[in-house]
């Protein structure tokens, strides 16, 4: 068996410093946290309008990023965006009703790339 000066730890990154968990991570990073509410708000908003959307389209949406007032939703095709669209004066006001102030929602197509 061959000897090595040094032994590496298997909890230790190449950069010596220990390894931690993302829950950990969030935990410890005030920047990391807010994000983390922020992906936990957009998925409940998504959650809350829900029943707005055609059952066929439910699917195809994701819950994007929120940037203040302006709420982003992820869709995987053109047909479904513009349907998405037509829907956006319901869906904020549903959001209003809840208590979440959307003054836009921006539809992004995503593409095969992501």
């Amino acid at each position: 068996m061959p000897y090595y000066a040094f032994q590496p730890d298997a909890s230790r990154s190449a950069l010596g410093t220990r390894a931690v968990t993302a829950h950990q991570a969030v935990q410890n990073s005030p920047a990391l946290g807010q994000l983390a509410l922020l992906m936990r708000e957009s998925s409940e908003r998504l959650k809350a309008i829900e029943a707005l959307l055609p059952h066929a389209l439910r699917s195809s949406i994701k819950a994007g990023p929120i940037d203040g007032e302006s709420w982003c939703l992820l869709v995987s095709g053109n047909a479904a965006a513009a349907k998405l669209r037509q829907l956006t004066p319901l869906i904020q006001s549903c959001l209003a009703d809840r208590g979440w102030k959307v003054t836009s929602i921006r539809v992004k197509i995503l593409t095969g790339r992501q």
